[in-house]
């Protein structure tokens, strides 16, 4: 995605290969990254971890007590959101790569797709509790390949209308009978349908045109942050309005219209996407400020998301094996609580990380794979200012 995958710096080298501390410096803090990207990152990768370790409340805006219920569904929606983003940042920009460069950037994440993949479910293979989103993530990449010669504005009208059309394809395929029995739950995690593609590709879509639109740039910043926060609203009242608390499965309409984390209704759709937007351009913006300095350790966990999610995953399952004896008892695990030492060690092993050794080892890999494979000119330094 994507640091999931790739980073802001649209294939800086590999910062720990030469020279020193300088240059680890330079790769988090230098003009060739957008700061205000790896802050969203570092932000979902937290909300992500926090909605598996924690026993949430179902948010309800009017008591505060229940509002860590925000990280339910809409960290992966940013992460997702933000996976189009890497796209664009890597095939271009605002200004979309042609003929042979843009070629063998198509290519590379092709690569790094099928490498996502495998990772995926490798992870889903250690026995943690998860629902490991890096299946579909990787066909997330496949299927956004063919948009990435595309303007922000054609971007951002198809994942328009892919918020209305894509809940009535997944609704389809949820109604199948391939998913019944011990070979539907494993085509599930395999294909990651849990965060179903046909439907979160609107994310990716989204993310892709906002870094066709200019992310550098402060009118598009501030843009994402109304554009985003009024969506938001706007389901949200919508959800209030006309939505039901207990939705009946068997009707067509509670399914289609509504805002309940990872139903990927509408208004779900709607709601999160628009306030993934507005997290990433809030984030823009702060970075633009003396904030980038004070927010430093999250940006370098959003530096190397794929290292910083699929090391959670590794130590909780190794973790709940030597404590629990079993690496599957997730409400056993959650009565440890984990979340705290799981989300300071985190910031705190990334910071060293990024700062003495430079980019994420996951990321390093499936970049060194991917070029590795896939030879050809690579992209020119990345400058959304042109």
């Amino acid at each position: 995605m994507n640091e999931l995958s790739s980073d802001g710096a649209a294939e800086a080298p590999v910062a720990g290969a030469r020279g020193g501390p300088a240059s680890r410096w330079d790769r988090l803090n230098g003009p060739a990254r957008v700061p205000g990207v790896d802050l969203a990152r570092g932000l979902a990768v937290l909300g992500m971890l926090a909605a598996h370790l924690i026993t949430i409340e179902r948010l309800v805006w009017t008591d505060p007590s229940t509002w860590a219920g925000i990280v339910q569904g809409r960290s992966s929606i940013l992460f997702a959101t933000l996976a189009g983003v890497s796209i664009g940042l890597v095939t271009g920009g605002r200004t979309p790569y042609q003929g042979e460069r843009m070629t063998t950037a198509r290519l590379r994440l092709v690569i790094r797709a099928g490498l996502l993949w495998v990772l995926g479910v490798l992870l889903i293979a250690t026995g943690a509790p998860v629902v490991v989103i890096l299946p579909a993530y990787a066909i997330l990449f496949l299927l956004a390949i063919p948009f990435t010669r595309l303007s922000a504005r054609t971007l951002f009208l198809i994942a328009a209308g892919c918020v209305f059309a894509t809940p009535v394809v997944v609704a389809a395929v949820d109604s199948l009978p391939i998913w019944e029995g011990d070979d539907g739950t494993f085509l599930e995690l395999f294909l990651g349908w849990h965060y179903p593609f046909a439907s979160w590709i609107t994310f990716v879509l989204a993310g892709l045109g906002a870094a066709r639109a200019g992310l550098r740039r402060t009118r598009v910043q501030v843009w994402l942050v109304v554009a985003g926060t009024a969506l938001a609203v706007v389901a949200g009242a919508l959800d209030t309005l006309t939505g039901v608390d207990e939705p009946d499965t068997t009707d067509v309409w509670d399914v289609l219209w509504t805002a309940r984390p990872h139903s990927g209704g509408v208004l779900e759709i709607l709601g999160s996407g628009g306030f993934a937007l507005a997290i990433l351009g809030a984030c823009l913006l702060l970075c633009r400020t003396v904030v980038v300095w004070i927010v430093l350790p999250l940006r370098a966990v959003g530096s190397m998301p794929l290292s910083a999610y699929a090391a959670q995953i590794l130590v909780w399952a190794a973790v709940s094996a030597v404590v629990l004896g079993d690496p599957g008892r997730l409400f056993a695990f959650r009565a440890l609580d984990p979340f705290p030492p799981f989300a300071i060690g985190t910031i705190v092993a990334c910071t060293a990380w990024a700062l003495l050794i430079g980019r994420g080892p996951f990321e390093w890999m499936t970049d060194r794979i991917a070029r590795g494979m896939v030879p050809g000119p690579g992209p020119g330094p990345y400058d959304e200012r042109r």
